[in-house]
């Protein structure tokens, strides 16, 4: 078989995976959704963690960059109207403001992201949780058809 069928072939995966991770991500609930971009936060988190101790900086910019990204929507998306919401824009405040603080001083401030995975990983956690709840409720009963 020629190389060129083998490229083919290689890309045409690559977009039926494609198509296959957006139809998975559209039929997700709420909830899990935002464990998906939580995991996300904390992803971008690690990596800048590496990047830093590889001396990766413009990797290590564009990964802080891609998580306060993801802080800033998430606390745009609080309905403040939920009396948790308080709470959480205080957390997500407070994230941002160290995210300035470690892309500012980089080797200085390294020791601070295990600290921002450990508190993106409760939330995410906590998030999960209330998720599993909620879809617990919400599942339909089995019914048992007689007759």
């Amino acid at each position: 078989m020629p190389v060129w069928k083998f490229r083919i072939i290689g890309e045409d995966m690559k977009e039926y995976q494609k198509k296959y991770q957006e139809q998975s991500i559209m039929q997700m609930s709420q909830g899990e959704l935002l464990v998906l971009t939580f995991d996300e936060a904390i992803k971008s988190l690690k990596l800048a963690e590496f990047a830093l101790e590889d001396k990766k900086y413009d990797k290590f910019e564009e990964a802080m960059k891609k998580c306060n990204m993801i802080i800033r929507y998430l606390r745009q998306t609080l309905d403040m109207e939920q009396p948790i919401s308080r709470d959480l824009l205080r957390l997500y405040d407070f994230v941002t403001f160290d995210l300035g603080l470690v892309l500012a001083g980089r080797d200085r401030r390294k020791d601070e992201l295990p600290k921002l995975v450990a508190i993106l990983t409760d939330l995410r956690d906590g998030f999960y949780g209330a998720s599993q709840k909620v879809m617990d409720t919400h599942m339909p009963k089995e019914v048992k058809v007689v007759g």
